[in-house]
């Protein structure tokens, strides 16, 4: 393995003394008009970040420009480098390795109170529920909320990259894939309707894209929300259900009043000017119902802005999640690592190599096997917590930050 970068040493001895006051369970926080109210009565403004690559991997998180993108494209081509038994082991070491207890802890002294843990549909019940129960019981010591986020619905609710489906949002025109996704909810709630560490279901990430072709199914969205909600109320009463609005989470008009008593809508915004302006319409259906609102995605972008966004939306009383936690040789994340041995070639082999797998001229321009193999166990070294580095004008962009 090529050397890696000092550990973060200083960082972790600071997370690991975060006072045992702070991980004590607490209990449910609830929707109370327009806020979000914890435990003890008083109100919670959420200051998080979403777990993004993890158990939904994507594309240009690696590196990759136009292919692959989405987890089920990366997956193939991971089976094209090192065949399928290598890639098969390595996506079981990638789950223990990209986010683990220090990655916890790690948020946590930088000052974040949630986090926001996507998740492929494809994954539940196995391996999905080990991996999340293990991240919940770690942000149950730390004192970390955590938003189950279902970013891959069955037949996808996008059909992008983003939900790992077969490029058209089939959920929307089955009725199979509909009751599948209900029937996954209720037993994602019946799992976890006792535990105060997680705070709430967010029901589909993003769910419809803005493109007129598609729009048709706007009119779906709400009434698969409210199937959803009856399934997850007749085993858990506790948590907050999330909704996000259709056209990738910005177009609230497909929502009528609120039908669930403790509901929080999130909206996402990205490249955008970063004024009130932009989330004047979120506001307005706050205040109008009296319901607590949520900015469930947005980054992607420099630090400067993020500042600004992140004022707005906290000057105007809005949670917040960033995207992402973690990204290969960034600054718009929390932390980074650096690329390991010869991911180069295998970008360059990425971009420029034929459709055929039968064509000749594919040999010639990938990189060895042996290669290939180094490349994916020197990645696996690399995402680990101890080895990245936190980006720290982003972190202060988002007001927090250690002095580590």
């Amino acid at each position: 393995m090529a050397q890696l970068r000092p550990t973060r040493r200083a960082f972790l001895a600071a997370a690991a003394a975060i006072p045992a006051a702070v991980a004590q369970p607490r209990g449910f926080v609830r929707a109370q008009g327009p806020d979000l109210i914890d435990a003890q009565g008083a109100k919670l403004l959420l200051k998080g970040i979403s777990l993004g690559n993890w158990l939904v991997p994507e594309g240009y998180m690696f590196g990759f420009e136009k292919a692959p993108t989405s987890a089920r494209e990366i997956a193939a081509f991971f089976n094209e480098l090192v065949g399928p038994e290598d890639a098969a082991r390595f996506w079981r070491q990638w789950r223990d390795a990209y986010i683990t207890e220090a990655d916890i802890k790690l948020l946590r002294a930088q000052g974040f109170n949630s986090i926001r843990i996507p998740f492929d549909a494809a994954l539940i019940p196995d391996p999905g529920f080990a991996l999340i129960d293990r991240v919940i019981g770690w942000c149950r010591a730390a004192g970390l909320y955590a938003v189950l986020d279902m970013h891959c619905a069955p037949g996808g609710q996008t059909g992008a990259n983003i939900d790992n489906s077969w490029g058209w949002p089939w959920l929307w025109e089955s009725t199979a894939e509909q009751d599948r996704t209900v029937a996954m909810w209720r037993d994602i709630a019946s799992r976890y309707r006792d535990e105060p560490a997680v705070l709430g279901y967010d029901l589909l990430n993003e769910p419809i894209p803005n493109q007129p072709v598609l729009e048709k199914y706007n009119d779906r969205l709400e009434p698969l929300y409210k199937r959803i909600v009856g399934a997850i109320r007749d085993v858990d009463t506790n948590h907050i259900v999330i909704l996000g609005g259709a056209q990738w989470d910005t177009n609230f008009s497909v929502f009528g009043p609120p039908f669930d008593r403790n509901s929080m809508y999130t909206f996402h915004k990205y490249w955008m000017p970063p004024v009130k302006g932009q989330i004047q319409q979120y506001l307005d259906f706050r205040d109008r119902y009296r319901v607590p609102v949520w900015l469930g995605e947005s980054g992607e972008n420099t630090s400067e802005w993020v500042a600004r966004f992140r004022a707005t939306l906290e000057e105007n009383g809005v949670g917040w999640c960033f995207w992402p936690y973690k990204k290969l040789n960034a600054e718009s994340c929390v932390t980074t690592f650096d690329k390991p041995q010869h991911w180069d070639e295998i970008l360059a082999y990425a971009k420029a190599r034929p459709a055929s797998v039968g064509d000749l001229d594919k040999i010639k321009l990938r990189p060895s096997p042996e290669q290939c193999r180094a490349a994916l166990a020197d990645l696996l070294q690399r995402v680990r917590a101890e080895n990245c580095r936190v980006n720290q004008p982003y972190v202060r962009a988002l007001g927090l930050g250690t002095s580590s």
